[in-house]
């Protein structure tokens, strides 16, 4: 993902992300004395795969523009326990004030690249790719799903936008799958229409209908299995194959020997644990 195109995005983040916690002003940093300057380091707690740099740069060029900031490391490396990520240099006050904003938006990106590549690790040599979901912490749709790229992992969809994704309510509001991927083809021509189907009658249905995606919806191991097989003996293009639904760290290697093309997993971006940081500043 080219952050270039998101500037905007990230501006807004931050601008939310800032409004939110200093609100009138940060009291607490108004102890110390206006023209006293200092310098901090950030240093990671844990190992980790680092992603968010865009959004740190960001909180610092809104909240004080002469804070310099000098990272020591690049997005999509593993650092280790106590190694300094960047460091800040400017008035005290300001990187008191900009702390908790700026390592939220680290640590929480940083923490769903870090699964991202767990999982990414977990279906190595598998030929399968991992997908994330739109279940991302509102707001934070674009800074997430660039977060999934740094650990590995590939987006589905940005939005509701960007391709047709045609589920169960979708198909009984259309009448049918045939129906509703007819329907896509006129509202959106050249638009990805993938179909939900959770029975091998819709999977023939949906294959027959020409759908670019099929999701196969709480399918077991062995029924995707079979899915594949018949799938792939079809002659003529036949459509890609998506895993989903209960698939968990136990078994999601399983599933990836299957043959699908695709797993997509909501618990890159939902079920993230932050990366612990830390600040350790000092005046001069």
């Amino acid at each position: 993902m080219d952050l270039r195109h998101y500037q905007s995005v990230i501006s807004n983040n931050v601008r939310a992300a800032l409004a939110e916690d200093l609100c009138d002003g940060d009291i607490t940093a108004q102890l110390i004395p206006a023209q006293q300057r200092a310098h901090a380091r950030i240093i990671s707690r844990e190992r980790a795969i680092i992603a968010g740099r865009a959004w740190v740069d960001e909180v610092f060029r809104q909240l004080d523009p002469s804070v310099q900031v000098v990272w020591r490391v690049r997005d999509g490396e593993w650092v280790r326990p106590d190694q300094v990520l960047f460091e800040l240099t400017g008035p005290a006050r300001s990187l008191l004030s900009g702390e908790r904003c700026a390592l939220n938006f680290l640590q929480t990106l940083s923490g769903t690249a870090t699964r991202c590549r767990y999982y990414t690790d977990s279906v190595q040599g598998t030929g399968v790719k991992l997908l994330d979901t739109r279940k991302t912490l509102p707001g934070l749709r674009i800074a997430q799903k660039y977060a999934v790229q740094v650990g590995g992992c590939y987006n589905h969809r940005i939005g509701l936008f960007d391709a047709f994704l045609i589920k169960e309510n979708h198909i009984a509001a259309c009448g049918g799958i045939h129906q509703a991927i007819e329907s896509a083809r006129q509202i959106a021509p050249g638009k990805p229409v993938e179909v939900e189907v959770e029975t091998f009658e819709q999977l023939e249905q949906a294959q027959q209908a020409g759908t670019d995606i099929i999701m196969l919806d709480n399918f077991s191991p062995a029924n995707m299995n079979q899915a594949v097989e018949q799938v792939h003996s079809t002659d003529g293009k036949r459509p890609m194959l998506e895993a989903s639904g209960g698939i968990t760290d136990a078994t999601l290697r399983e599933y990836a020997l299957t043959g699908v093309d695709y797993i997509s997993i909501g618990a890159l971006t939902k079920d993230c644990q932050a990366v612990d940081l830390s600040m350790r500043l000092a005046t001069e």
